[in-house]
């Protein structure tokens, strides 16, 4: 797409060293229209850069590191927490933009960011958590260690959560010590180009830059001899591509892939309890979340729990408000979903709830051609070879099997190649601990279908869902945005002998 000098919607920017900065392509540089999922009206224009604007955005925060990362973890915590006072006081604009960009309802707009804050609260604490170790190895010799940072890193996000992702890592690395350079999707932009625009004021210039554009500026972005680590979190296929290509350069990478989360009902759950949260955990975010319930595991038969989640599956309306559900992200997405909705149909499935035709979802959709509108979808499968039951649909779509056993439920969640998360619901400690035990994914949930752990404890998977040794956020992400620096220490002469001396 050629260069358009239109001044109806905006053109955003490159941000480097607390600067607007025009790609270096200058006139000659394209841009990609940004869509609100809701009409598919262009809301934006979003530059697609080059190797050139990575090399600029890199240069400087290469330049930035030395002063940044001499400071003490007490000194930038201070910078975090004005960061986190400027955010909080504009989280009201921050959601009004994920609304618009991304399609979530206003209430999963602010839960985004409180918990993208989350992270940044636990930045702020580095001081305490991040503090080194010192121990008498033998009589007049110690060691101790110290939190080095790496240097400069860079992120690569998905669309799906345009400010949390990006606080995944952002806080912790710069509480760190090192410096930043995000790529935002192209999808969602405007969130963090706001983010970049409040931290110009807060940050000295070069210690958080960001570059926009789409996948043809994260090979260089990668590829950057001065970036010495890599987050990125997207498709399963890409992340193993870019941990591939990091490791291939001796660059630290922690990419986050797909998943394929299923839920294990026992006949002793709790009924109401089960079936609004199965429904929020499938349904939330318009499914778009790789924490969402995909496939709800029946054990014997349960009619009162599935005739609950019909009806308040039924019950959901489009919109921005509580209770509602939102547009996902692009006409690919939808027409993907609707896609594996037929085919489920084609193969025998029993459509319980059809997203195609829900009331108001199917109203909306004629009315509003443009959009990219699915409404929630139940699945209830006889064949567990099924398509649905086994590829990642990222979509508001449930897909229900029912098994004879625990033990049918847990082989078929064991034969998962991803490992994200999985849940049981029960009321039984006892069968809790059975499953907790035995489910084969880095994060699971006990009568909660969305088990994001919180800080000190770090988010991430297993299998295909990572690749990388680490996870993402709280002490795990200390751990990835730096290295341990040992020292021994001997003052004097020895009082006894041993192989150190």
């Amino acid at each position: 797409m050629a260069a358009n000098t239109s001044t109806t919607v905006p053109h955003l920017t490159n941000w480097v060293n607390n600067e607007a900065k025009v790609c270096v392509a200058g006139s000659d540089v394209s841009y990609l229209a940004v869509t609100t999922p809701h009409t598919g009206a262009t809301i934006a224009r979003v530059p697609l850069s080059h190797a050139a604007d990575v090399d600029e955005a890199v240069g400087a925060a290469q330049a930035a590191y030395p002063g940044w990362s001499g400071r003490t973890f007490k000194d930038r915590a201070q910078f975090l927490l004005r960061f986190y006072r400027v955010l909080t006081d504009h989280l009201d604009e921050l959601a009004v933009l994920i609304v618009s960009e991304h399609g979530k309802t206003r209430d999963e707009a602010v839960g985004e960011i409180k918990k993208g804050l989350e992270t940044l609260e636990y930045a702020i604490s580095l001081p305490q958590t991040a503090a080194g170790r010192i121990l008498e190895v033998s009589r007049g010799v110690t060691c101790h260690d110290t939190r080095v940072p790496l240097g400069v890193v860079a992120s690569v996000v998905p669309f799906n959560f345009p400010f949390m992702v990006p606080f995944w890592t952002l806080p912790i690395a710069l509480g760190c010590g090192n410096t930043f350079v995000l790529k935002p999707s192209e999808k969602v932009p405007l969130t963090m180009d706001l983010v970049a625009r409040l931290a110009a004021g807060v940050f000295p210039p070069g210690v958080l830059n960001l570059v926009h554009g789409d996948k043809d500026v994260v090979r260089p972005l990668l590829e950057h001899p001065q970036v010495r680590a890599v987050t990125f979190v997207g498709t399963t296929k890409v992340a193993e591509l870019v941990s591939r290509e990091c490791r291939a350069l001796n660059k630290r990478c922690l990419a986050l892939g797909g998943a394929k989360n299923h839920l294990v009902a026992m006949p002793d759950c709790d009924v109401e309890l089960t079936a609004q949260d199965v429904v929020n955990s499938y349904t939330g975010c318009a499914g778009q979340r790789c924490m969402a319930a995909s496939v709800l595991l029946v054990v014997g038969s349960q009619p009162q729990l599935v005739e609950a989640i019909i009806a308040k599956s039924r019950a959901l309306r489009p919109g921005s408000g509580p209770r509602e559900v939102g547009p996902v992200i692009d006409h690919a997405s939808r027409d993907r979903i609707l896609d594996y909705i037929k085919l489920s149909a084609k193969d025998g499935a029993e459509l319980l709830v059809d997203g195609r035709t829900h009331p108001d979802f199917a109203q909306i959709a004629t009315t509003c051609p443009e959009g990219s509108w699915v409404g929630p979808t139940v699945i209830l499968h006889r064949q567990p070879a099924d398509a649905a039951l086994h590829d990642e649909i990222f979509g508001p779509v449930l897909s229900i099997l029912q098994v004879d056993t625990p033990e049918q439920a847990l082989a078929i969640e064991n034969a998962n190649p991803y490992g994200n998360a999985a849940c049981i619901y029960t009321t039984s400690g006892a069968v809790a601990q059975h499953f907790t035990g035995r489910f084969r994914a880095g994060m699971i949930g006990v009568n909660i279908g969305v088990p994001v752990p919180r800080e000190p404890f770090s988010f991430g998977g297993i299998e295909a869902s990572k690749f990388g040794d680490m996870d993402i956020t709280g002490d795990g992400g200390i751990e990835f945005f730096t290295y341990r620096r040992k020292v021994t220490t001997k003052w004097g002469a020895p009082v006894e002998k041993s192989w150190l001396n």
